[in-house]
């Protein structure tokens, strides 16, 4: 697959805190927040919404300092510690350690799969090959999943997984990449698929052709 997008870095930075709302309501939803998009503008506004839990305006106000750590480091050294260091700000208070490797079993909703525990130079390797493939927007997608699937912190997986593979995207001028409510059925659908087959071929054509967005400039 060719890239879908091609922008300048600052086009990029631009979409990215453009869309900065909708990124982070599309990632609550994902995590099954029950929150609307006036409700997420809201609280990111910094007022306070009656009839919302502490826990969901925890994880709105955490996935807002996550990008804006990601935005403010973009051009930063993608690696391992980086990865921690997003995860310790979208699972801040959420979890029971945040920006560290998970050290104990966990599992997921809706699949037999059982994620093992990570070991730290498996997971430096793994992210060393996957950093390595030429295709930027493969490259991100595939960071993504391999996040997802192997679950390495506590808590906030899916949501430390879009922010980074967004870093690669945005850095590179690639687009952004975020699931919309209407699609969270399909993804979560092929991405438990994923999960159980380890087979990515769908889930990636999938998110390539519906959750990527760029700016469509006119030459």
């Amino acid at each position: 697959m060719k890239d879908k997008f091609n922008m300048t870095f600052e086009q990029n930075v631009f979409l990215a805190k453009k869309g900065l709302v909708s990124n982070i309501y599309n990632s609550a939803k994902l995590e099954g927040l029950n929150v609307t998009f006036p409700q997420t503008q809201t609280i990111l506004d910094g007022v306070n919404v009656s009839g919302i839990k502490l826990d969901e305006i925890t994880c709105i106000l955490n996935l807002r300092d996550a990008w804006r750590e990601t935005l403010n480091s973009i051009t930063d050294n993608l690696d391992l510690d980086y990865i921690c260091k997003i995860n310790s700000f979208v699972s801040r208070n959420e979890s029971l350690e945040w920006g560290v490797l998970r050290t104990g079993k966990i599992g997921i909703t809706s699949t037999k799969y059982i994620p093992p525990i990570p070991i730290l130079e498996d997971i430096k390797k793994d992210l060393e090959t996957i950093l390595n493939i030429p295709d930027i927007t493969i490259r991100a997608i595939k960071l993504m999943l391999y996040g997802m699937k192997k679950q390495l912190f506590w808590d906030g997986n899916k949501r430390t997984s879009m922010i980074v593979a967004n870093k690669v995207m945005i850095e590179n001028g690639k687009g952004i990449i975020s699931v919309k409510e209407d699609q969270l059925y399909e993804f979560n659908k092929l991405l438990t698929n994923y999960y159980d087959t380890n087979k990515d071929e769908e889930i990636i054509k999938f998110i390539f052709d519906n959750c990527i967005f760029g700016l469509e400039l006119i030459s």
